[in-house]
């Protein structure tokens, strides 16, 4: 766990926890984690933040696939994962072709096929990706062109059969007479359901993704009942056990970057109903009711923990309001600002139809570009101020202080440059491969930062053996004396990891600087000014007309709606003396930045007292545009109010 700790540091610049008391300290505990959007890191995390809070270890169910790879399997097994076999890691594909009964959905008719020697009853037919790989469980293999399915593909609703007739219309015009399918055999998972079973008996805890696989969509996918089944199962197995389930949200900025941000939200414990143990004991069609309703109280308490968007526009439309609020203090934690996108979010699914709403959106829309083809990002907007000496002083000074950082930084920068590069081009490759193989990711990005990682683990030693090779035969060609030679080896990978360090941190500090440089040159380009006017005049507006939507819309929606009190105090940061009902930020004072180092604090000194670039210096606080979009929290208010944001 120390090990993993010191990894996850490394890789994200911040974690924070929400809600850690809700962790049971004891008894049976099965954590559901959702949104899956980074494949191997949403278990570290989870289990991290549960064992720092509770010394509690979680076992996590992990497909028996990825425990076969030497990397994963490793670690895998010293975490003492689960492992689960998968019917759809063992398809293959069928011969011939397939269609459907035109009198019976449930008849499969094929072509070319073997159906005798290829299935038996319980294995499962799978259809092509052009038809989201449904799959159906076979029930009667009647000959070797046709057999009989359970259900219909894709559920009873009828859909999954009518783009199958569709699909397979559209081929006969092409020549083609049927659909290609593969075959997925019959998995016993009883062995993996004893064990679950015999682990929550004792007390233990297991954790578990049920979308089944990791992906990069912006909502959830649908739940796999594995989760119902082992708390209904253990339960009315042993009726002394009482088994709780704690839903898990976690929250990614950019989690396919190195040096990202994330946010581990626990809910509120979920008993297990005893009514529904009930049913699920009398089995048959009162089995499968308790599983699926039960898994539907599992997807509602995990709502309550996710921020689930209908697609990647919408998620940008909130992420832009949320940077455009004018909240009642300039410091929100992460955990805040993942409460306000999702209540956000739940606010604009729920009046997306109001016109004032659909106004709004179009203007943000508008602005969002304007900011883009300008080059510049929000949170710089407000600090783009009109040329004059001061802003060729300040940029002049920001230059020197790249130099200085990028100096600091470059020998560590390019002693692990090899790396870098080679864990970026293999985890790409690892993506496309594994978008290749899937029917549910978007571009491949839940598996960039774990390939981004289990590549730095393996090639680090590599390379620092290299390098304390290379410095020894130096040592020796240069006729450096005996002891030299011998302790040169161990001086080099005792001092690698230190200078690794400074550089990781000095270069953040000047890639925040960087960042901060735009704004000070489009400033100064001629022509400029009426642009950045235009934009700055653009976003007051926007942002008064944010703050007026909430404050007519909230209290519709949520009754315990107070403006002055709009987020929920996050469990893991002490209270604030200022704006009561908000709590901010450790780093969010004294001109420190949130790494929690004073390596920019020169930087930001300056700026406020010497440049007075900021209203906030009279505070303070960080003033430097060089914050990442995730950081906009810290914008302050305009200068123009509505009577409603006042009031």
């Amino acid at each position: 766990m120390l090990f993993w700790r010191t990894v996850t540091q490394i890789f994200f610049r911040e974690i924070r926890p929400r809600g850690a008391f809700n962790i049971p300290r004891d008894g049976p505990v099965i954590f559901v984690g959702a949104p899956h959007n980074n494949q191997f890191l949403d278990p570290l995390l989870l289990s991290l933040e549960v064992y720092r809070e509770t010394h509690r270890h979680v076992q996590f169910l992990t497909a028996a696939k990825s425990m076969e790879r030497k990397a994963v399997g490793f670690f895998a097994r010293l975490m003492d994962s689960i492992p689960v076999s998968r019917a759809a890691d063992s398809a293959k594909p069928g011969l011939g072709v397939i269609r459907l009964s035109p009198d019976d959905a449930c008849l499969v008719i094929g072509e070319g096929t073997h159906f005798l020697s290829d299935f038996q009853p319980r294995m499962q037919i799978m259809l092509p990706k052009s038809l989201n790989s449904a799959v159906a469980e076979v029930s009667e293999v009647i000959s070797d062109t046709q057999l009989k399915i359970k259900r219909e593909f894709g559920g009873e609703s009828g859909k999954g059969t009518l783009r199958f007739r569709e699909k397979v219309a559209e081929l006969r015009e092409q020549g083609i007479s049927g659909l290609e399918f593969k075959r997925l055999p019959f998995v016993n998972q009883q062995e993996m359901y004893r064990y679950v079973y015999q682990s929550l008996k004792q007390g233990g805890s297991i954790g578990i993704f049920p979308e089944g696989g990791s992906h990069d969509r912006t909502d959830l996918l649908p739940l796999k009942a594995g989760v119902s089944i082992m708390a209904l199962g253990a339960m009315a197995d042993d009726p002394s056990v009482r088994v709780k389930i704690v839903p898990v949200g976690l929250s990614y900025f950019h989690a396919h970057r190195f040096r990202s941000r994330a946010v581990v939200e626990f809910g509120n414990a979920l008993d297990v109903p005893a009514e529904h143990v009930e049913m699920f004991k009398q089995g048959g069609a009162q089995k499968r009711e308790a599983v699926a309703k039960f898994l539907e109280l599992v997807y509602d308490a995990l709502k309550t923990v996710t921020i689930r968007a209908p697609d990647y526009d919408t998620l940008m439309l909130i992420q832009a309001v949320r940077r455009l609020y004018k909240t009642p203090g300039q410091h929100l934690t992460l955990g805040q600002v993942v409460e306000l996108n999702k209540r956000l979010l739940e606010g604009y699914v729920h009046f997306k139809e109001e016109p004032r709403v659909q106004k709004l959106r179009t203007g943000v829309l508008k602005y969002n570009r304007l900011v883009r083809d300008l080059g510049l990002r929000d949170h710089q907007v407000p600090r783009a101020q009109k040329a004059s000496w001061k802003t060729l002083g300040l940029l002049g000074y920001r230059v020197g202080l790249l130099m200085a950082w990028t100096i600091l930084a470059l020998p560590g920068t390019i002693l692990n440059g090899p790396m870098f590069i080679l864990a970026s081009l293999i985890s790409r490759r690892k993506a496309k491969e594994a978008l290749a193989a899937s029917v549910v990711k978007i571009a491949g990005r839940d598996v960039l930062a774990t390939w981004k990682v289990l590549i730095c683990l393996g090639v680090a030693p590599l390379l620092y053996g290299f390098y304390a090779c290379l410095a020894t035969f130096i040592a020796i060609r240069a006729s450096a004396p005996l002891r030299w030679r011998i302790w040169t080896p161990f001086l080099v990978l005792i001092a690698l990891p230190f200078m690794n360090y400074a550089a990781l941190k000095f270069g953040e500090a000047g890639v925040d600087v960087l960042k901060s440089l735009r704004p000070l040159i489009v400033a100064l380009v001629p022509g400029q000014q009426r642009s950045l006017d235009k934009l700055k005049a653009m976003r007051v507006q926007l942002s008064n007309e944010v703050a007026d939507l909430i404050n007519d819309f909230g209290p519709k929606l949520y009754e315990d709606f107070n403006e002055w009190r709009i987020l929920v105090p996050s469990a893991s940061v002490p209270p604030s003396s200022g704006t009561p009902g908000l709590w901010r930020r450790k780093s969010g004072t004294g001109a420190v930045d949130a790494q929690g180092l004073g390596l920019t604090h020169p930087m930001t000194w300056i700026d406020e007292r010497l440049f007075g670039w900021s209203r906030s210096a009279k505070r303070g606080t960080s003033a430097w545009g060089g914050f990442s979009g995730d950081e906009a929290s810290r914008i302050g208010t305009p200068d123009e109010h509505s009577p409603n944001a006042e009031r």
